[in-house]
């Protein structure tokens, strides 16, 4: 059985999973409910001076049969007292002493940091995430995200928390800003023990199309706010392994963004992540969701032999490469299974007007084929496939060559004309212009009158150009 424990920058937790700094640890109650379920610990909704907040609050963006693929919120901080936080968190740790409870912190002035850092380190807190993401209401005070947006700033605050700090401090990032690491490398400078990224994304999710008024209305009125849930994970992961790839970051990095399933924290780790942070699945499927999360993760570790979660931290890294550095010598194409096809030619579609023209049609059949000669490898085929393993790529290079853009550009031998012969596309098949006219119209055309369309248009293709066989 592999050991899920961790120990973040000096903070112990039987597992890597923390609840996020939101509305899920709004109370001891909700806490103290997560670890009973299993939750190894819990980032608390970020304390300060208590805010006021609006009515309503969350916004959903749902895509075809799955409910909110992404979440807007514009609910601000803790609107509970202090006190009432600070006395919930001693009790929790009376009752979890192993756990992990992080205190959120976002206050303003040198004395208040001083203050409020002290006090939850009286409470009990095994250590602190410093809130400089949030993108909505409270950047507009000065705070927030308006703090990690300058990394100056961001130092100073830190170096003010450092100089009372007792126990670990993680600095919060916001992913709005063009380079993550500008922060990152502040926080280190600063003195922070970590990291974590991302917060949420300033965002609007939709617009009533009867009011005119941003999702979610107040009043008939609305907000930007922070997106977050499965879709933001690509941009989290990036910016996850941008941070862990800097030479000057090196800290600790609790993994933040798009977590619902035990492979989504994997994937975070396997980037440089040695904790993560879940919110969006927590709110949309309750605390229950850690029972897969748990068991998923360690039957990963025990299929990869990897003993501790420090096994597999980064590991992913060193394949991560600038484009440059990739090999142009590898070659793939696609390949249809006859057997599978259903015969939707959505790859057809797809290739024929989003990508490089290399699939055809051929009469009697629905099953389209790919034309090797033309087919670069993209994948689109692959990806707009309903059926899986019906369209696979395959190597098609002997694996025999390795050159890079890098090693091109160093040996002189990368195009430097407009109409150089060596452009990639060069030699590669297109269409003539004219072949296009025709090939859309008649779909919309009933009955007979659709045929006789397509005969045409597929006569004048023909005479246009000649295409590869």
């Amino acid at each position: 059985m592999p050991d899920l424990s961790i120990n973040f920058a000096g903070i112990k937790s039987p597992n890597p999973f923390w609840l996020a700094s939101a509305p899920p640890t709004n109370s001891g109650y909700q806490v103290m409910k997560a670890f009973d379920a299993g939750w190894g610990g819990a980032v608390w909704k970020t304390l300060g001076v208590p805010v006021v907040n609006v009515s309503s609050r969350y916004g959903g963006v749902n895509y075809r049969d799955k409910r909110m693929m992404g979440f807007n919120n514009i609910e601000l901080i803790s609107d509970r007292p202090l006190s009432d936080n600070l006395r919930e968190i001693e009790e929790v740790k009376k009752r979890f002493p192993h756990h992990a409870v992080i205190a959120s912190l976002m206050v303003q002035s040198r004395q208040e940091w001083h203050d409020i850092v002290r006090d939850v380190q009286n409470a009990g807190s095994d250590g602190i995430e410093l809130n400089f993401g949030c993108p909505h209401g409270m950047c507009e005070r000065g705070m927030g995200s308006a703090v990690g947006q300058e990394p100056e700033v961001l130092q100073t605050i830190v170096e003010w928390v450092m100089e009372v700090a007792k126990i670990p401090v993680i600095v919060k990032l916001t992913p709005n800003i063009s380079d993550i690491t500008e922060p990152a490398m502040a926080a280190r400078r600063g003195g922070a023990d970590a990291i974590s990224l991302i917060n949420t994304i300033q965002s609007i999710v939709g617009v009533d199309l009867d009011l005119f008024a941003p999702y979610p209305i107040v009043d008939g009125k609305g907000s930007n706010g922070g997106y977050c849930g499965p879709a933001v994970k690509p941009i989290a992961l990036n910016m996850v392994k941008n941070c862990a790839q800097h030479p000057d970051v090196q800290l600790p990095i609790s993994g933040i963004g798009g977590i619902e399933s035990w492979r989504d924290a994997v994937e975070h780790i396997l980037l440089g992540a040695s904790s993560v942070q879940v919110c969006t699945a927590a709110m949309h499927y309750g605390f229950g969701i850690i029972r897969e999360m748990t068991s998923g993760l360690e039957q990963y570790m025990t299929e990869k032999g990897f003993h501790t979660i420090y096994d597999m931290v980064g590991k992913a890294l060193p394949n991560v490469k600038h484009w440059e550095d990739l090999n142009l010598k590898y070659k793939v194409t696609a390949e249809i299974n006859e057997e599978k096809c259903i015969g939707c030619q959505l790859c057809y579609t797809a290739c024929e007007d989003g990508a490089h023209q290399a699939i055809r049609l051929n009469e009697g059949t629905r099953v389209p084929e790919i034309i090797q000669e033309n087919c670069v490898g993209c994948n689109l085929c692959s990806l707009v496939c309903p059926v899986e393993q019906c369209i696979t790529m395959e190597r098609r290079d002997d694996g025999t060559e390795h050159l890079t853009w890098k090693e091109r550009t160093e040996a002189g031998t990368i195009p430097t004309e407009f109409d150089d012969e060596r452009a990639g596309g060069r030699h590669h098949w297109v269409p003539a212009p004219a072949a296009a006219l025709g090939k859309e119209k008649h779909k919309t055309l009933p009955g007979k009158a659709r045929q006789y369309a397509a005969a045409d248009a597929a006569a004048l293709e023909s005479s246009a150009v000649e295409r590869p066989k």
